[in-house]
């Protein structure tokens, strides 16, 4: 067999960008309609910073209204409650992102649900987690959306396959399987529980991999031909002794990539694969929600 094919996500995320940076135009053009973008940053984390930034500039590149608003790490519970009220009501913004994790003290849950669900490009509220459960029309998480895209481009229709979702985590896991089922998947959720994992893992014709572990996921588990998509993001340290000795690390996934190559039909590399896809779909979010609030067909 020969190795697997990679699903590049640099490739799709890039469509995905200019897909919306053409709908925005239109909404501009056709309805007088320009989406906004808020993004809120708690605190001076550095890797919070990257992504805000890296938030702003899309958005900005694809013709959206955007803005970050900063509070420094002692912020209130009530200032920041307070902040999230005012966009709420803002005309001009139609997404909402509260950048996690929070610093300490803060309540994240009283946060995510001070959100107007219709304004949560993040699809983190429990309305549309609800909305997603009964199959209605709901803003998804970013990454579960993300993974969909990604399958349909590679495989088309998924009607009929076998899907497995390592990880019942309420941002990928949970959401990420609902959406396969919506899409006529047959879905297990399996788990640190579950018994056997490495043999369902063997049964699926899609696997996902979404647990945080890094490599976990090894060659064996995966039926020959299947499609991969590996979610996790870890730092471990570089295999190189010297490079592992002065502190450097790298980021890997949750599957054994390399063994991986020899069986998966299709596999998703970290990083180039889903993360790319996130901030591409914050942005389809974000039109998504603009044109349900003003009442425009999708």
């Amino acid at each position: 067999m020969t190795d697997a094919q990679i699903i590049d996500g640099k490739t799709l995320s890039e469509a995905l960008r200019a897909e919306v940076a053409a709908e925005v135009a239109e909404l501009r053009r056709a309805h007088g309609l320009q989406p906004g973008l808020a993004v809120v940053l708690v605190g001076q984390d550095a890797a919070s910073e990257i992504y805000v930034r890296a938030k702003g500039e899309h958005s900005r590149a694809a013709g959206m209204h955007s803005v970050t608003h900063r509070l420094p790490a002692d912020a209130s519970q009530h200032e920041l409650l307070a902040l999230v009220a005012d966009l709420n009501a803002d005309p001009l913004i139609h997404g909402i992102l509260v950048q996690l994790p929070l610093p300490k003290g803060l309540d994240e849950r009283q946060v995510l649900a001070a959100i107007d669900p219709d304004k949560d490009v993040d699809g983190l509220h429990v309305v549309n987690a609800g909305r997603l459960a009964s199959g209605q029309p709901a803003l998804t998480p970013c990454t579960p959306l993300g993974c969909m895209i990604m399958l349909r481009e590679t495989l088309g229709d998924l009607g009929g396959r076998r899907a497995v979702v390592v990880g019942r985590s309420v941002l990928v896991g949970r959401p990420v399987a609902q959406l396969l089922l919506q899409a006529d998947c047959t879905v297990t959720i399996a788990h640190s529980r579950t018994r056997d994992l490495q043999a369902v893992c063997r049964e699926a014709d899609i696997l996902v991999a979404a647990v945080g572990r890094p490599r976990m996921i090894k060659a064996s588990w995966i039926k020959p031909g299947a499609t991969v998509i590996d979610v996790g993001i870890n730092r471990v340290p570089f295999d190189d002794p010297e490079k592992a000795a002065q502190g450097k690390t790298k980021v890997v996934g949750d599957v054994a990539f390399k063994e991986a190559l020899g069986v998966a039909g299709h596999i998703t590399p970290v990083p180039g694969g889903v993360g790319l896809m996130t901030v591409a779909c914050l942005l389809k979010n974000t039109v998504t929600a603009a044109k349900r609030i003003a009442g425009i067909e999708d």
